[in-house]
């Protein structure tokens, strides 16, 4: 999709902007590639840099409730000291590497109602201004796929995703927030925990899963949660994905211990409920229907951003 924008803070008959990302949903730790292209206006301008922002929608939680906003989480500067002609055209390429745990946004092509977004800031002699935000897809990385695929095998249903302001205690956590994705009980364990919560936090020697279980009451005593965290490769050849995954919700129930900062969980968060049948996730996620309302707060996001960074 391209975003077309008159930088009217640089006055009328300014350069304008498009920017391009290449086709095709990327991977976190990839490379986002496309290129910016420039109009000059009715007279030559210097233009200082060219900057993306990478952006997302974020929830917070504080004293007074929560709230939602946008958070710059990265920016690269991939052009700039020229002069642009009068009606020059113009167009500068980019390939910059997104972060690790830059959040997965869908899953087999089906959106999850995660809001990310590339910003373009244009800077011409002392001015600057920014243009629209064009969407950003990311795809699973194979091993979020693979354990993804062995929580839908298992039995587990998916409810909700969205994007916590704040960071997990006693992990190795980059950005200032982290991608929540909220898990129905497969049948085995629907007595012991009413709603699990799932981060991925990847890194380029791996992956680290951090998995949250409502508990409920009865034999495992008062009803808490409990946290767990679980490294693994990249390397997803010849690994046993649903024993091992099955191991890793086996142990946090029958555990309780829990990290000094606790990982909170959230309500589902703007209306990112993707339907998911018992069938398992992955078909769920495929299968199902994308609230209404997540398109809609979408399309509001890119179209008139708040710019709460």
């Amino acid at each position: 999709m391209v975003f077309k924008r008159l930088l009217g803070s640089l006055g009328v008959g300014g350069p304008t902007v498009d920017t391009v990302l290449d086709p095709g949903a990327v991977l976190p730790g990839g490379t986002l590639s496309g290129e910016v292209r420039l109009a000059g206006g009715s007279a030559s301008v210097d233009i200082d840099h060219i900057t993306l922002e990478l952006v997302a929608r974020v929830e917070a939680e504080h004293e007074d409730g929560e709230s939602e906003g946008s958070v710059v989480f990265e920016r690269f500067t991939v052009g700039g000291g020229f002069r642009l002609g009068e009606g020059e055209q113009r167009a500068v390429r980019f390939d910059v590497p997104l972060p690790w745990e830059t959040p997965v946004t869908e899953l087999y092509g089906q959106p999850l109602g995660i809001v990310l977004g590339v910003r373009t800031e244009l800077a011409v002699t002392g001015a600057r201004d920014k243009g629209d935000l064009d969407p950003l897809a990311v795809r699973p990385l194979p091993v979020q796929e693979a354990v993804l695929e062995a929580l839908g095998q298992l039995g587990f249903g998916f409810r909700s995703a969205d994007l916590e302001y704040g960071r997990i205690g006693g992990t190795g956590q980059q950005l200032p927030f982290y991608q929540e994705i909220e898990l129905t009980p497969a049948p085995q364990y629907a007595h012991a925990a009413g709603e699990f919560e799932l981060t991925f936090l990847a890194h380029p020697g791996g992956m680290e899963v951090v998995v949250e279980a409502d508990k409920r009451g009865g034999f495992l005593g008062g009803g808490h949660d409990a946290l767990g965290r679980f490294t693994v490769s990249h390397d997803v050849a010849g690994v046993d994905w649903n024993t091992l995954v099955d191991g890793w919700f086996r142990q946090l129930l029958q555990s309780r211990s829990v990290y000094a900062e606790p990982h909170h969980g959230s309500r589902p968060g703007m209306g990112t409920a993707v339907a998911a049948g018992a069938a398992g996730l992955a078909v769920g996620v495929v299968g199902g229907l994308v609230a209404a309302e997540v398109v809609d707060e979408v399309g509001d996001f890119f179209e008139g951003d708040d710019e709460e960074d």
